[in-house]
């Protein structure tokens, strides 16, 4: 059986309905270039952010196994690109996005990229494990997610990493509702009754919860957009105990959140409010349950999980001791550094622009922005303390505290796994 052949076969064991949506509304929507996207990540910095984002204690290399479990129409094609010497596994079930994967892989003559018509579930059939998995709106579409996870987790190298994106409950509260209007009336995942359920959506009242989600989000009112977010049918959401939760039951520990900022007690309004000293006291679990409530919108989750047998890649860092200063501190390329309209005694405001709570800032004094500024991804902090400031100003707590607000912020990621001398 040739390979297009094999790509169309009959999959018994998937969800025939959703397969069937996903043939007629692939979403993300097919792209035909992807010379933006391989620009971007021609910076090795960037790419040595992303590294240390997921493996902060190993040292940095390219040639990763990467699965994209549920890769759509791009994204499998997208991390080839991004790192061409890494091997990239794309599986889905739908044949739709898998042809679109292999015109992209023929376009750009991906060598490193194979393309499977798979279900999740059945991963462990490909007889490959992986260094990094890549799962992002995928688990919260299966009939049963639990056994999609493990499934995942079967595959996954005793020191690997997982990306995981899940729907969030309470920022989806407005399509939910709109999903039981869909539901109630009978409306279904067809072209004609998309065209009309755009035109209804232009009549919601004001204040409607799926409004603030209309105005953010233009693509949303495409039509596989519309289709993927109110006619799927098989849709989940989960709040931060239900995550922790179902990460748990799959073998498998929290690393971090992929962006961190909106989750911390230390950042933004948060860190303002009155009740931010007793947030400080809960478990770090119960922190980010508490905040997802306090922020109300938050309408999914990512995160970087690892096997819970693996003790290699420690995430949390520890700002205590001495260790801090041998860390290598690495500039997120997604930063920008304003430098008007600035706060009283700031010399310069640092922004993530990937963050979408615009509470998430950091203001830096004229000292901290000449560390910020000698960061190049080589020097240890030590190093860069050193050379950056005379002797007089070289204040260890201020150059503690500035680093791990960095880093909880966003603004960089450590690299660990080098053991420079203070």
């Amino acid at each position: 059986m040739n390979q297009l052949a094999e790509h169309l076969s009959p999959l018994p064991d998937v969800a025939e309905e959703v397969r069937d949506f996903y043939d007629r509304y692939p979403y993300p929507p097919p792209v035909d270039n992807l010379e933006k996207y391989k620009q971007l990540w021609q910076d090795p910095q960037r790419r040595r952010a992303d590294y240390h984002l997921f493996w902060p204690s190993q040292s940095y290399r390219e040639d990763q196994t990467i699965l994209v479990a549920g890769c759509g129409t791009s994204q499998a094609a997208k991390h080839a690109l991004r790192w061409p010497a890494a091997k990239v596994t794309g599986i889905d079930c739908s044949a739709t996005s898998v042809l679109r994967t292999e015109q992209l892989k023929q376009k750009y003559d991906l060598k490193n990229l194979e393309v499977h018509r798979f279900p999740l579930e059945r991963v462990s059939d490909l007889g490959m494990s992986f260094d990094q998995i890549v799962c992002t709106g995928v688990l919260h579409h299966l009939a049963d997610p639990d056994a999609g996870l493990k499934a995942l987790r079967n595959v996954l190298e005793p020191n690997g990493a997982m990306h995981l994106m899940v729907y969030a409950p309470y920022g989806r509260a407005g399509i939910y509702m709109l999903q039981d209007f869909c539901r109630r009336i009978g409306i279904r995942a067809t072209d004609a009754d998309i065209r009309d359920l755009k035109s209804a959506l232009s009549a919601l009242p004001p204040g409607h919860p799926l409004e603030s989600l209309l105005s953010q989000a233009p693509d949303f009112r495409h039509e596989a957009a519309l289709a993927d977010a109110l006619l799927h049918p098989q849709d989940r959401a989960y709040s931060v105990p239900q995550l922790f939760d179902f990460i748990e039951k799959a073998g498998l520990k929290f690393g971090r959140w992929v962006r961190q900022a909106p989750y911390s007690v230390y950042c933004g309004a948060i860190a303002r409010i009155p009740q931010a000293s007793q947030l400080a006291r809960l478990s770090v679990a119960e922190q980010y349950a508490a905040i997802e409530l306090f922020r109300g919108t938050m309408a999914r989750h990512s995160i970087i999980v690892h096997r819970s047998d693996n003790s290699s890649n420690v995430q949390q860092l520890s700002f205590s001791g001495d260790d801090w200063l041998r860390f290598v501190p690495i500039r997120m390329s997604d930063t920008i550094c304003v430098q008007d309209r600035l706060p009283r005694g700031a010399s310069a405001v640092l922004i993530n622009q990937t963050h979408t709570y615009r509470d998430l800032f950091l203001p830096i004094t004229p000292a901290e922005k000449r560390l910020f500024d000698s960061i190049d991804g080589v020097r240890s902090i030590s190093d860069i303390v050193k050379t950056t400031l005379p002797p007089a100003d070289r204040n260890a707590d201020m150059a503690r505290s500035f680093f791990e607000r960095l880093w909880w912020h966003d603004q960089l990621v450590f690299d660990r796994s080098v053991r420079s001398a203070i």
